[in-house]
């Protein structure tokens, strides 16, 4: 038998890949927890953004991930790792614009609503496609069957159910605040989103009766 001189992945690796997304060895179900008595494990994946390809460290963070589930299987528990992809909001809003400045020239502001959130849709499906095909050619065992985007109907569903709790157990409130809002966007962004830069300034003093 002679070897050849160079390694050929994609000669070998489609069919691991196949063998390994099979139902029969990623897939859970609740039965085998209520009527066989197995234990169960879960691990969400922490759903990658769907604004660009992966990078190492979602090659690293999914890696361990795989281990913990492949572990957890042979020790004969009812394994689940539950995969899905994340819509990132204006993150992936800004990646979309950028390249609109970019190959036509035209910001948001110049489509309708309806065409503009078309054009995002396009971006999402084709990142979300590029993402799981890296997930899997990685080898991760997730039960595929089960995969999700954070804005399916199922989980803003379940995200609404949340907050509608939440406030009805008075643990959260709606009021009026101050946003962060972005000129060049005009778009309003998260806390997080903000780089905070110090500058020097003047406080002025003001003297006035207080009767």
């Amino acid at each position: 038998m002679s070897l050849e001189k160079n390694y050929r992945p994609e000669q070998h690796e489609p069919r691991l890949v196949e063998a390994w997304s099979s139902p029969e060895i990623t897939g859970a179900e609740p039965e085998g927890v209520l009527k066989e008595g197995r234990r169960p494990y879960t691990i969400l994946m922490p759903p990658p953004n769907v604004t660009d390809r992966l990078h190492l460290g979602h090659a690293l963070n999914n890696t361990l991930q795989d281990v913990l589930v492949r572990a957890h299987r042979m020790m004969g528990d009812e394994t689940l790792w539950m995969p899905g992809t994340d819509h990132a909001g204006i993150s992936t809003q800004t990646k979309v614009e950028k390249q609109l400045i970019e190959t036509q020239g035209k910001r948001r502001t110049d489509y309708e609503r309806t065409e503009f959130i078309a054009i995002v849709q396009s971006w999402k499906d084709e990142y979300e496609a590029t993402i799981t095909d890296q997930l899997r050619r990685m080898g991760c065992s997730a039960d595929w069957r089960r995969q999700r985007f954070t804005m399916d109907p199922i989980c803003a569903s379940a995200v609404r159910e949340g907050f509608f709790r939440l406030f009805c157990d008075d643990l959260i409130y709606r009021g009026k605040r101050l946003v962060n809002w972005d000129p060049k966007f005009e778009t309003a962004i998260s806390d997080l989103e903000v780089e905070n830069i110090e500058v020097d300034g003047h406080m002025w003093h003001f003297k006035y009766p207080l009767a």
